[in-house]
C-alpha cells in the first residue's frame, strides 16, 4: 500500500500510520516534520511552503521506489504546502514492515530522499519581520 498527497490541509500522523497498516507488519515507524520556532539561531514566526506542480508525482516517485523495498508492507507520506504555524506538521511519513531495524532504516531513507528530491520551497518570517526562502531553485 502506497499513499502520497501534497496538500494545502493539516497533515494527520495517526492517518498515515493506520494507511500503512498492514497483518504482515510487526513494527510502523511515523516520522512528523514540525514547524519550529528557531532555525540558524534566530527566532521563526511562521512558514510559507510552495510547491512546483510537479511536487505530487516526485513524492509519488519516491514512495513507489521505497515501497519497491520487498520489506516494505505500506508507505505513506504527505506534505504540506501554504502557510504554516509553529508546531505544524509540514512533512508526515510512515513505513511498516515485518521487523522494526528495516522499518526505521526505510522510513529514515524515504524521508531524506523526499527532502533531496521534493520541489517544495519554504519561506520562514522570522521575529525581526525579515525573511528568507530556502531550497530556491
Amino acid at each position: 500500500m502506497i499513499f502520497t498527497e501534497v496538500t494545502t490541509e493539516p497533515l494527520d500522523m495517526q492517518a498515515h500510520e493506520r494507511a500503512v497498516a498492514h497483518p504482515a507488519a510487526g513494527a510502523v515507524v511515523s516520522f512528523a516534520g514540525v514547524v519550529r520556532d528557531h532555525d540558524g539561531g534566530r527566532g521563526v514566526v511562521e512558514l510559507e511552503y510552495e510547491g512546483h506542480p510537479s511536487a505530487a508525482g516526485v513524492l509519488a516517485e519516491v514512495a513507489a521506489e521505497i515501497a519497491a523495498d520487498p520489506a516494505v508492507r505500506g508507505i505513506a507520506v504527505s506534505h504540506r504546502i501554504g502557510r504554516l504555524e509553529i508546531g505544524d506538521v509540514a512533512l508526515a511519513a510512515a513505513v511498516s514492515t515485518a521487523h522494526r531495524a528495516e522499518a526505521f532504516a526505510l522510513c529514515a531513507r524515504l524521508v531524506d530522499e523526499v527532502k533531496a528530491r521534493l520541489p517544495i520551497w519554504k519561506r520562514q518570517v522570522f521575529t525581526d519581520g525579515e525573511e528568507e526562502w530556502v531550497n530556491c531553485p
